[in-house]
């Protein structure tokens, strides 16, 4: 898909759209790219879950930062700290993973408070179950637990460790004990009757000596090393799985902010399953238009529900190609469960968004307009499933106007045929005037709408006569 995602992205000016959402954060920008060109096969639960979300986020947007600010404080934190350079050994392995388990904890209680402090204000189950685990997993008991077992594990007290001797008096079993004393160590010793074992000390320059003393202490620190290390990657985990889950809606609380300061409509769409054939706004804008402008936008309404066929003509620069981008991006946000920007917005979801749109000449030379246009056309039919959507633009206008015409019929009623719904915007006469006559089930014909001095309205509405077609001088 690789391909066909550089071309959706170009050909709905999705970057604009991207950019916005992550306010110069690159992090952000990859997030919202993912969620949203990967969101067409998402069902209704999961478009409803998200919205939901959107809903509480928009209503609480500085909780929300707050939350993504921690979760980056605590990876940062990771990332700063010296794991990175403590090595293979267990005792700097666990020296790592305290220190590291440290700034966890720090984060975590302060996930807590804010959990607490505004848990009930939240209405979506998704807030609510992420407020209610961290009220439940990480109540104050358990981490005044941890913060003992990571004092003690920092072994200031020095190091108790049992073995057992197996063949040929090999250590073996080394296992790290609990090194508690009520008083000072050496009060322990003085008042002793006796001594508690066997002692030897290892002379100052002794290196061999040392050097097999600080083996004996990593085997017996390995088994908690290890945990350690593991307990911190798991928390090291939730952290970025956190940060992700957050990073999108703060993406999209960063969108509304810029279009709603634009004065775009803003709604939450309603989402239908697919085959529904459900279709129906008002207001609907081009979003990456009225940011590239900073300003509002015409906005269109339509009602095309039980329509599989949308033929768009009209005069150059009338409002088709920026029509097109609106009905592909408010499809987008739907499915990855934004809000859109239009009035209302009611639409069945699809099991993927492909566009075809004409290009430039190839500045290699290595192929025609028409030829580059028959390759991604092929691409593109390879991905197509029953309940895709596809936007054409002047697709098939570098050939000759009966070959395009003949070539763009007979692929829209294939794609037809397979249950795919069709945008088409074209100047191509034969082609539209031929379904315009003779119409297939559940087509509709649109037309940029202008004046009788010939001015342009930019709005697209719905073509209810044949005057206009004819005759070949019509002006598309």
């Amino acid at each position: 898909m690789g391909r066909l995602h550089v071309d959706l992205r170009q050909d709905l000016a999705l970057d604009v759209l991207l950019e916005a959402m992550a306010a110069n954060d690159t992090f952000l920008f990859e997030v919202a790219r993912k969620a949203l060109l990967l969101s067409p096969g998402n069902g209704t639960d999961t478009v409803i879950y998200r919205q939901d979300i959107m809903r509480d986020v928009l209503a609480h947007p500085d909780v929300l930062r707050q939350c993504y600010d921690l979760a980056v404080e605590a990876i940062e934190g990771k990332r700063k700290s010296h794991w990175g350079f403590v090595g293979n050994y267990p005792s700097s392995i666990l020296y790592g993973a305290v220190n590291v388990l440290g700034i966890f904890m720090t984060v975590l209680e302060k996930l807590r408070e804010l959990a607490v402090a505004h848990g009930a204000g939240f209405e979506s189950k998704g807030l609510k179950a992420l407020c209610a685990m961290l009220q439940s997993e990480f109540d104050d008991d358990y981490l005044a637990r941890v913060r003992v077992h990571l004092t003690e594990l920092k072994l200031r007290k020095g190091v108790l460790i049992s073995a057992q001797l197996s063949q040929g008096n090999e250590g073996t079993n080394y296992t790290l004990r609990e090194a508690t004393y009520s008083r000072p160590y050496w009060l322990d010793r003085l008042w002793s009757k006796r001594e508690s074992g066997y002692t030897f000390r290892i002379a100052d320059r002794d290196q061999a000596g040392a050097q097999a003393l600080s083996e004996l202490r990593n085997r017996g620190i390995n088994e908690v090393a290890n945990a350690l290390a593991q307990a911190m990657d798991h928390i090291h985990g939730f952290f970025e799985m956190l940060r992700v889950e957050l990073a999108f809606y703060v993406g999209c609380v960063n969108l509304h902010a810029r279009l709603a300061a634009l004065g775009v409509p803003i709604c939450f769409p309603q989402p239908t399953v697919v085959g529904t054939r459900c279709l129906h706004f008002r207001g609907l804008c081009d979003a990456s238009l009225a940011l590239s402008m900073a300003r509002s936008v015409i906005g269109n309404a339509l009602d095309a529900d039980a329509r599989q066929l949308a033929i768009i003509t009209g005069a150059n620069q009338g409002g088709k190609s920026s029509f097109l981008r609106s009905v592909g991006l408010a499809q987008l946000m739907m499915q990855s469960g934004m809000f859109v920007a239009a009035e209302s917005f009611v639409g069945e979801l699809c099991t993927g968004l492909f566009t075809h749109c004409k290009r430039e000449e190839d500045a290699t030379l290595r192929s025609g307009k028409f030829d580059e246009e028959l390759r991604r056309l092929s691409a593109m039919a390879d991905r197509l499933r029953p309940g895709a959507v596809v936007l054409f633009n002047e697709s098939f206008a570098s050939t000759n106007e009966l070959e395009g015409s003949e070539i763009a019929r007979q692929v829209v009623g294939a794609l037809l045929e397979r249950g795919i719904k069709v945008f088409f915007v074209t100047h191509l006469y034969a082609f539209a005037r031929g379904l315009f006559d003779h119409p297939p089930d559940g087509a509709i014909f649109l037309r940029a709408e202008h004046l009788g001095d010939g001015r342009r309205t930019f709005r697209i509405i719905e073509r209810v006569g044949r005057d206009s077609y004819k005759n070949r001088q019509f002006r598309f």
